[in-house]
């Protein structure tokens, strides 16, 4: 299981980001190795926002399709108040809601990789995905 994080959906997505080769890459690496990609709603939505700010409604249309092919975990009340419970003992401001919740399912489901850019991950003991 790898977990998919919204600066890798959005280096995939977008053709221009210096670290779309790279996250390609990652991604085929993944999908050959057979690995289950998981999500969770935040990160969708968050994602979907992104894309149609920077690229067009299209391109977000068409990556919300594309997601269905991921396991998409639901952040429910209980989640997502462990996530602002977790917020509230980190010093940094810069953490987002988002990054709690990914935390958190990624500690609930032994998930230890993720594909992403974002330094917040390997801050958190995760390790990144690599090819």
């Amino acid at each position: 299981m790898i977990f998919l994080d919204t600066s890798g959906i959005y280096a995939l997505t977008d053709h221009t980001d210096t670290k779309h080769t790279e996250a390609v890459g990652m991604y085929k690496a993944a999908v050959e190795r057979d690995e289950e990609i998981i999500i969770h709603s935040y990160v969708l939505v968050e994602s979907a926002a992104l894309i149609q700010s920077r690229i067009g409604s299209s391109v977000s249309l068409n990556f919300l399709k594309d997601a269905e092919t991921f396991t998409v975990i639901w952040v429910d009340r209980a989640l997502h108040d462990s996530a602002v419970r977790y917020l509230s003992t980190q010093g940094s401001s810069r953490l987002s809601l988002v990054d709690a919740v990914s935390f958190q399912v990624m500690a609930d489901m032994g998930i230890t990789q993720y594909l992403g850019f974002d330094k917040h991950f390997s801050d958190a003991g995760f390790s990144q995905f690599s090819v």
